[in-house]
Protein backbone atom coordinates (compact mmCIF):
# COMPACT_ATOMS: atom_id res chain seq x y z
CA UNK A 1 0.00 0.00 0.00
CA UNK A 2 1.31 3.13 -1.03
CA UNK A 3 2.01 6.10 1.72
CA UNK A 4 -0.99 8.32 -0.33
CA UNK A 5 -3.15 5.37 0.44
CA UNK A 6 -1.91 4.91 3.87
CA UNK A 7 -2.70 8.82 4.84
CA UNK A 8 -6.23 7.90 3.50
CA UNK A 9 -6.96 5.49 5.26
CA UNK A 10 -5.96 6.57 8.57
CA UNK A 11 -8.39 10.01 8.21
CA UNK A 12 -11.12 7.73 7.24
CA UNK A 13 -10.63 5.71 10.28
CA UNK A 14 -10.02 8.89 12.24
CA UNK A 15 -13.88 10.36 10.82
CA UNK A 16 -15.11 6.54 11.78
CA UNK A 17 -13.89 7.52 15.35
CA UNK A 18 -14.86 10.87 15.62
CA UNK A 19 -18.30 9.88 14.29
CA UNK A 20 -18.51 6.89 16.60
CA UNK A 21 -17.86 9.07 19.60
CA UNK A 22 -20.51 11.69 18.66
CA UNK A 23 -23.09 8.65 18.15
CA UNK A 24 -22.16 7.45 21.31
CA UNK A 25 -22.61 10.88 22.88
CA UNK A 26 -25.67 11.57 21.53
CA UNK A 27 -29.24 9.31 21.95
CA UNK A 28 -32.04 9.93 19.98
CA UNK A 29 -31.38 13.54 19.01
CA UNK A 30 -30.41 14.06 23.12
CA UNK A 31 -26.70 15.62 23.70
CA UNK A 32 -26.18 14.61 27.41
CA UNK A 33 -23.27 16.77 28.90
CA UNK A 34 -21.82 13.87 31.24
CA UNK A 35 -21.26 11.67 27.89
CA UNK A 36 -18.79 14.67 27.02
CA UNK A 37 -16.89 14.37 29.88
CA UNK A 38 -18.88 16.57 32.09
CA UNK A 39 -18.45 15.68 35.76
CA UNK A 40 -17.56 18.76 37.97
CA UNK A 41 -16.77 21.56 35.80
CA UNK A 42 -18.61 21.11 32.49
CA UNK A 43 -17.56 23.75 30.77
CA UNK A 44 -15.79 22.27 27.76
CA UNK A 45 -18.41 19.03 27.82
CA UNK A 46 -21.36 21.82 27.54
CA UNK A 47 -19.85 23.79 24.70
CA UNK A 48 -18.91 20.37 22.72
CA UNK A 49 -22.32 19.26 22.87
CA UNK A 50 -24.11 22.74 21.90
CA UNK A 51 -21.68 22.08 19.54
CA UNK A 52 -23.17 19.03 17.99
CA UNK A 53 -26.67 19.69 18.62
CA UNK A 54 -26.59 22.93 17.15
CA UNK A 55 -24.83 21.00 13.75
CA UNK A 56 -27.88 19.00 13.70
CA UNK A 57 -30.50 18.62 11.09
CA UNK A 58 -33.05 16.98 13.22
CA UNK A 59 -34.47 19.33 16.38
CA UNK A 60 -32.02 18.28 19.34
CA UNK A 61 -31.39 18.71 22.92
CA UNK A 62 -28.51 19.40 25.47
CA UNK A 63 -29.22 17.57 28.48
CA UNK A 64 -27.55 18.42 32.36
CA UNK A 65 -28.89 16.03 34.12
CA UNK A 66 -29.77 15.88 38.04
CA UNK A 67 -26.05 16.82 40.13
CA UNK A 68 -24.07 19.87 40.77
CA UNK A 69 -21.90 21.97 38.58
CA UNK A 70 -19.25 23.90 38.39
CA UNK A 71 -20.09 26.06 35.11
CA UNK A 72 -17.37 28.97 33.56
CA UNK A 73 -17.95 31.32 31.21
CA UNK A 74 -19.85 30.33 28.39
CA UNK A 75 -21.33 31.71 24.89
CA UNK A 76 -23.52 29.02 23.27
CA UNK A 77 -24.16 30.69 19.67
CA UNK A 78 -25.92 29.84 16.47
CA UNK A 79 -26.78 29.76 14.02
CA UNK A 80 -27.74 26.52 14.46
CA UNK A 81 -29.68 23.78 11.95
CA UNK A 82 -32.60 23.36 13.68
CA UNK A 83 -34.25 23.38 16.68
CA UNK A 84 -32.32 23.32 20.01
CA UNK A 85 -33.46 22.83 23.52
CA UNK A 86 -30.90 22.65 26.64
CA UNK A 87 -32.82 20.85 29.55
CA UNK A 88 -30.94 21.66 32.59
CA UNK A 89 -32.17 19.35 35.67
CA UNK A 90 -28.91 20.15 37.45
CA UNK A 91 -27.84 22.99 39.68
CA UNK A 92 -25.22 25.06 37.84
CA UNK A 93 -22.46 27.37 39.91
CA UNK A 94 -21.11 30.23 38.70
CA UNK A 95 -17.24 31.45 39.69
CA UNK A 96 -17.54 33.92 42.81
CA UNK A 97 -14.75 36.06 41.60
CA UNK A 98 -16.13 38.27 39.07
CA UNK A 99 -12.54 38.64 37.76
CA UNK A 100 -12.73 35.63 36.22
CA UNK A 101 -15.39 37.09 33.88
CA UNK A 102 -13.96 38.68 30.84
CA UNK A 103 -17.31 40.68 29.55
CA UNK A 104 -20.66 41.33 31.17
CA UNK A 105 -22.27 37.76 31.51
CA UNK A 106 -22.25 34.17 33.07
CA UNK A 107 -24.43 32.10 30.11
CA UNK A 108 -25.16 33.99 27.27
CA UNK A 109 -27.54 32.76 24.03
CA UNK A 110 -26.89 34.42 21.29
CA UNK A 111 -28.44 34.63 17.66
CA UNK A 112 -30.85 31.53 17.82
CA UNK A 113 -33.55 30.76 16.86
CA UNK A 114 -36.28 28.35 18.17
CA UNK A 115 -34.54 28.15 21.41
CA UNK A 116 -35.97 26.57 24.20
CA UNK A 117 -34.40 26.80 27.92
CA UNK A 118 -36.06 24.11 30.09
CA UNK A 119 -35.67 22.16 32.91
CA UNK A 120 -36.14 21.45 37.02
CA UNK A 121 -32.58 23.21 37.17
CA UNK A 122 -30.87 26.49 38.83
CA UNK A 123 -28.55 29.17 37.54
CA UNK A 124 -26.72 30.00 40.54
CA UNK A 125 -24.57 33.26 40.20
CA UNK A 126 -23.12 32.88 43.55
CA UNK A 127 -23.24 36.89 44.24
CA UNK A 128 -23.32 37.58 47.79
CA UNK A 129 -19.54 38.27 47.62
CA UNK A 130 -20.14 40.58 44.65
CA UNK A 131 -22.73 42.48 46.42
CA UNK A 132 -20.66 43.25 49.84
CA UNK A 133 -17.78 44.90 47.51
CA UNK A 134 -19.98 46.47 44.61
CA UNK A 135 -20.63 50.45 44.35
CA UNK A 136 -23.51 50.48 42.26
CA UNK A 137 -25.67 51.45 44.73
CA UNK A 138 -24.55 54.82 45.31
CA UNK A 139 -21.74 55.61 41.45
CA UNK A 140 -23.21 55.22 38.54
CA UNK A 141 -20.31 54.75 36.82
CA UNK A 142 -19.44 51.66 38.90
CA UNK A 143 -17.79 48.83 37.23
CA UNK A 144 -20.06 46.10 35.94
CA UNK A 145 -20.32 42.81 37.21
CA UNK A 146 -21.47 39.42 35.10
CA UNK A 147 -25.29 38.87 34.67
CA UNK A 148 -26.68 35.36 35.01
CA UNK A 149 -28.23 34.81 31.62
CA UNK A 150 -28.50 36.97 28.67
CA UNK A 151 -30.46 36.58 25.71
CA UNK A 152 -29.21 38.17 22.67
CA UNK A 153 -30.80 38.46 18.84
CA UNK A 154 -33.24 35.37 19.70
CA UNK A 155 -36.13 34.85 17.98
CA UNK A 156 -39.04 32.36 18.53
CA UNK A 157 -37.68 31.22 22.14
CA UNK A 158 -39.13 29.43 25.24
CA UNK A 159 -37.68 29.60 28.83
CA UNK A 160 -39.74 27.83 31.11
CA UNK A 161 -39.61 26.00 34.49
CA UNK A 162 -36.04 27.57 35.22
CA UNK A 163 -34.55 29.09 38.03
CA UNK A 164 -32.25 31.58 38.40
CA UNK A 165 -30.41 32.64 42.12
CA UNK A 166 -28.20 34.91 43.44
CA UNK A 167 -27.20 37.20 39.90
CA UNK A 168 -24.05 39.09 40.52
CA UNK A 169 -25.68 41.85 38.48
CA UNK A 170 -29.30 41.56 36.35
CA UNK A 171 -30.31 38.12 36.33
CA UNK A 172 -31.86 37.99 32.54
CA UNK A 173 -31.09 40.63 29.96
CA UNK A 174 -33.03 40.09 26.71
CA UNK A 175 -31.73 42.33 23.95
CA UNK A 176 -32.82 42.67 20.27
CA UNK A 177 -35.01 39.52 20.58
CA UNK A 178 -38.29 38.71 18.98
CA UNK A 179 -41.09 35.99 20.47
CA UNK A 180 -39.28 35.13 23.33
CA UNK A 181 -41.50 33.58 26.18
CA UNK A 182 -40.84 33.16 29.97
CA UNK A 183 -43.01 30.94 31.77
CA UNK A 184 -43.03 29.19 34.98
CA UNK A 185 -39.63 31.28 35.98
CA UNK A 186 -38.28 31.99 38.88
CA UNK A 187 -36.21 34.54 40.20
CA UNK A 188 -34.44 34.67 43.59
CA UNK A 189 -32.53 36.79 45.53
CA UNK A 190 -32.17 38.54 48.89
CA UNK A 191 -34.07 42.06 48.87
CA UNK A 192 -30.57 43.64 49.96
CA UNK A 193 -29.04 42.51 46.70
CA UNK A 194 -27.72 45.62 44.56
CA UNK A 195 -28.98 46.03 40.99
CA UNK A 196 -30.03 42.33 40.62
CA UNK A 197 -32.97 42.87 38.31
CA UNK A 198 -35.08 39.87 37.83
CA UNK A 199 -35.25 40.14 33.57
CA UNK A 200 -34.23 43.98 31.80
CA UNK A 201 -36.01 43.61 28.25
CA UNK A 202 -34.42 46.25 25.52
CA UNK A 203 -34.38 46.38 21.90
CA UNK A 204 -37.32 43.51 21.49
CA UNK A 205 -41.11 42.74 20.20
CA UNK A 206 -43.16 40.28 21.47
CA UNK A 207 -41.93 39.61 25.19
CA UNK A 208 -44.14 37.29 26.78
CA UNK A 209 -43.34 36.65 30.73
CA UNK A 210 -46.47 34.43 32.03
CA UNK A 211 -46.94 32.74 35.45
CA UNK A 212 -43.51 33.43 36.99
CA UNK A 213 -42.15 34.15 40.61
CA UNK A 214 -39.44 36.84 40.88
CA UNK A 215 -38.15 38.03 44.17
CA UNK A 216 -34.69 40.29 43.61
CA UNK A 217 -33.37 43.24 45.47
CA UNK A 218 -34.02 45.90 42.16
CA UNK A 219 -36.76 45.76 39.60
CA UNK A 220 -38.96 42.66 39.54
CA UNK A 221 -39.14 43.39 35.40
CA UNK A 222 -37.08 46.50 33.84
CA UNK A 223 -38.08 47.76 30.66
CA UNK A 224 -35.47 49.67 28.50
CA UNK A 225 -35.48 51.75 25.30
CA UNK A 226 -37.11 50.04 21.87
CA UNK A 227 -38.98 47.43 23.55
CA UNK A 228 -42.48 46.97 22.02
CA UNK A 229 -44.97 44.59 22.72
CA UNK A 230 -44.63 43.44 26.19
CA UNK A 231 -47.08 41.08 27.90
CA UNK A 232 -46.63 40.33 31.58
CA UNK A 233 -49.14 38.24 33.23
CA UNK A 234 -49.72 36.06 36.33
CA UNK A 235 -46.17 37.27 37.91
CA UNK A 236 -45.51 37.48 41.56
CA UNK A 237 -43.56 40.21 42.48
CA UNK A 238 -41.22 40.88 45.87
CA UNK A 239 -39.03 41.61 46.83
CA UNK A 240 -37.76 43.71 44.95
CA UNK A 241 -38.60 47.62 43.46
CA UNK A 242 -41.49 46.86 41.59
CA UNK A 243 -42.46 46.70 37.70
CA UNK A 244 -40.68 49.30 35.84
CA UNK A 245 -40.68 50.99 32.65
CA UNK A 246 -37.19 53.00 32.12
CA UNK A 247 -35.39 54.60 33.67
CA UNK A 248 -35.02 56.73 29.86
CA UNK A 249 -33.69 59.45 28.62
CA UNK A 250 -30.54 58.78 30.57
CA UNK A 251 -28.47 58.21 26.66
CA UNK A 252 -28.84 59.74 23.35
CA UNK A 253 -30.58 58.25 20.01
CA UNK A 254 -33.14 56.16 22.45
CA UNK A 255 -35.46 54.28 20.77
CA UNK A 256 -39.17 54.56 21.76
CA UNK A 257 -41.01 51.94 24.22
CA UNK A 258 -44.82 51.04 22.84
CA UNK A 259 -47.15 48.30 23.99
CA UNK A 260 -46.57 47.41 27.42
CA UNK A 261 -49.29 45.23 28.78
CA UNK A 262 -49.02 44.29 32.58
CA UNK A 263 -51.96 42.31 33.77
CA UNK A 264 -53.27 40.09 36.98
CA UNK A 265 -50.10 40.36 39.26
CA UNK A 266 -49.31 40.73 42.51
CA UNK A 267 -46.82 42.81 43.90
CA UNK A 268 -46.01 42.66 47.47
CA UNK A 269 -42.84 44.24 50.09
CA UNK A 270 -41.69 46.23 47.61
CA UNK A 271 -40.12 49.68 46.87
CA UNK A 272 -42.66 50.07 44.58
CA UNK A 273 -45.55 49.09 42.43
CA UNK A 274 -45.97 49.94 38.57
CA UNK A 275 -43.53 52.75 37.86
CA UNK A 276 -42.94 54.61 34.93
CA UNK A 277 -39.17 56.49 34.74
CA UNK A 278 -37.26 58.93 32.97
CA UNK A 279 -33.84 61.27 33.63
CA UNK A 280 -34.48 65.09 33.59
CA UNK A 281 -32.21 67.41 31.69
CA UNK A 282 -30.78 64.70 29.22
CA UNK A 283 -32.51 63.20 26.05
CA UNK A 284 -35.43 62.91 24.01
CA UNK A 285 -37.50 59.51 23.65
CA UNK A 286 -41.24 58.66 23.80
CA UNK A 287 -43.27 55.75 26.16
CA UNK A 288 -46.49 55.24 24.86
CA UNK A 289 -49.18 52.64 25.13
CA UNK A 290 -48.77 51.52 28.38
CA UNK A 291 -51.23 49.60 29.89
CA UNK A 292 -51.20 48.15 34.10
CA UNK A 293 -54.31 46.20 34.80
CA UNK A 294 -55.87 43.66 37.71
CA UNK A 295 -52.95 44.40 39.96
CA UNK A 296 -52.67 43.17 43.45
CA UNK A 297 -50.43 45.66 46.27
CA UNK A 298 -49.10 43.91 49.50
CA UNK A 299 -47.64 46.29 51.78
CA UNK A 300 -46.33 48.08 48.41
CA UNK A 301 -44.71 51.86 48.92
CA UNK A 302 -45.11 54.22 46.12
CA UNK A 303 -47.86 51.64 44.21
CA UNK A 304 -48.50 53.91 41.51
CA UNK A 305 -45.63 55.91 39.85
CA UNK A 306 -44.76 58.04 37.20
CA UNK A 307 -41.67 59.24 38.06
CA UNK A 308 -39.93 61.93 35.44
CA UNK A 309 -37.15 63.11 37.86
CA UNK A 310 -35.71 60.09 38.52
CA UNK A 311 -32.54 61.10 39.75
CA UNK A 312 -30.77 58.15 41.86
CA UNK A 313 -27.28 59.22 43.37
CA UNK A 314 -28.22 62.79 42.97
CA UNK A 315 -25.77 62.74 40.44
CA UNK A 316 -28.06 64.62 37.57
CA UNK A 317 -29.54 68.02 36.84
CA UNK A 318 -33.31 69.16 38.16
CA UNK A 319 -33.04 72.34 36.69
CA UNK A 320 -34.74 71.34 32.98
CA UNK A 321 -37.41 69.06 32.58
CA UNK A 322 -37.42 65.41 31.38
CA UNK A 323 -37.61 65.55 27.38
CA UNK A 324 -39.40 62.09 27.11
CA UNK A 325 -42.66 62.40 26.16
CA UNK A 326 -45.67 60.09 27.91
CA UNK A 327 -48.84 59.21 26.57
CA UNK A 328 -51.74 56.62 26.36
CA UNK A 329 -51.01 55.35 29.81
CA UNK A 330 -53.86 53.45 31.66
CA UNK A 331 -53.97 52.43 35.74
CA UNK A 332 -56.81 49.90 35.80
CA UNK A 333 -58.46 48.16 38.88
CA UNK A 334 -55.54 48.08 40.85
CA UNK A 335 -56.56 47.35 44.74
CA UNK A 336 -54.29 46.44 47.51
CA UNK A 337 -52.59 48.01 50.86
CA UNK A 338 -49.77 50.66 50.53
CA UNK A 339 -46.87 51.08 52.93
CA UNK A 340 -46.56 54.81 52.13
CA UNK A 341 -49.67 57.57 52.35
CA UNK A 342 -49.02 58.62 49.10
CA UNK A 343 -50.60 55.68 46.44
CA UNK A 344 -50.30 57.19 42.85
CA UNK A 345 -47.56 59.88 42.24
CA UNK A 346 -47.72 61.37 38.52
CA UNK A 347 -44.44 63.31 38.17
CA UNK A 348 -44.37 64.37 35.33
CA UNK A 349 -42.36 66.51 32.83
CA UNK A 350 -42.50 70.01 33.05
CA UNK A 351 -41.67 70.28 29.68
CA UNK A 352 -43.88 67.80 27.79
CA UNK A 353 -46.23 67.30 29.79
CA UNK A 354 -47.99 63.26 30.28
CA UNK A 355 -50.98 63.03 28.08
CA UNK A 356 -54.01 60.65 27.62
CA UNK A 357 -53.61 59.13 30.92
CA UNK A 358 -56.56 57.10 32.64
CA UNK A 359 -56.79 56.03 36.22
CA UNK A 360 -59.63 53.59 36.94
CA UNK A 361 -60.70 51.50 39.99
CA UNK A 362 -57.71 52.76 42.43
CA UNK A 363 -58.91 51.01 45.69
CA UNK A 364 -55.58 51.38 47.49
CA UNK A 365 -55.78 51.53 51.59
CA UNK A 366 -53.18 53.18 53.62
CA UNK A 367 -53.43 52.34 57.18
CA UNK A 368 -50.28 54.38 58.97
CA UNK A 369 -50.00 57.44 60.93
CA UNK A 370 -49.70 60.16 58.32
CA UNK A 371 -53.36 60.42 57.74
CA UNK A 372 -55.62 58.95 54.77
CA UNK A 373 -54.22 57.45 51.30
CA UNK A 374 -53.74 60.87 48.56
CA UNK A 375 -52.77 61.18 45.04
CA UNK A 376 -50.19 63.38 43.70
CA UNK A 377 -50.13 64.59 39.74
CA UNK A 378 -48.06 67.52 38.18
CA UNK A 379 -48.03 67.98 34.64
CA UNK A 380 -50.57 65.90 33.75
CA UNK A 381 -54.76 65.74 33.49
CA UNK A 382 -55.70 62.18 34.55
CA UNK A 383 -58.79 60.98 33.60
CA UNK A 384 -60.25 59.41 36.69
CA UNK A 385 -63.31 57.03 36.54
CA UNK A 386 -64.80 54.50 39.02
CA UNK A 387 -63.48 54.15 42.62
CA UNK A 388 -60.47 56.23 43.47
CA UNK A 389 -59.48 55.76 47.18
CA UNK A 390 -57.36 58.80 47.10
CA UNK A 391 -57.86 62.27 46.67
CA UNK A 392 -55.95 64.80 45.37
CA UNK A 393 -55.07 64.27 41.64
Amino acid sequence: MGLKAVSSAIISFSLLLLLASTAKAQSNGVFDVTKYGGKEDITEALNNAWKDACASTNPSKVLIPSGTYSLRQVTLAGPCKAAIELQVDGILKAPVNPDQFSDGSWVDFRHVDQLTLSGRGTFDGQGNVAWSKSTCNKDKNCEGLPMNIRFDFITNGLVRDITTRDSKNFHVNVLGCKNLTFQHFTVTAPGESINTDGIHIGQSTGIYIINSNIGTGDDCISVGDGTEELHVTGVTCGPGHGISVGSLGRYPNEKPVSGIFVKNCTISNTANGVRIKSWPDLYSGAASNMHFEDIVMNNVQNPIVVDQEYCPWNQCSLKSPSKVKISDVSFKNIRGTSATPVVVKLACSGGIPCEKVELADINLVYSGSEGPAKSQCSNVKPIISGIMSASGC
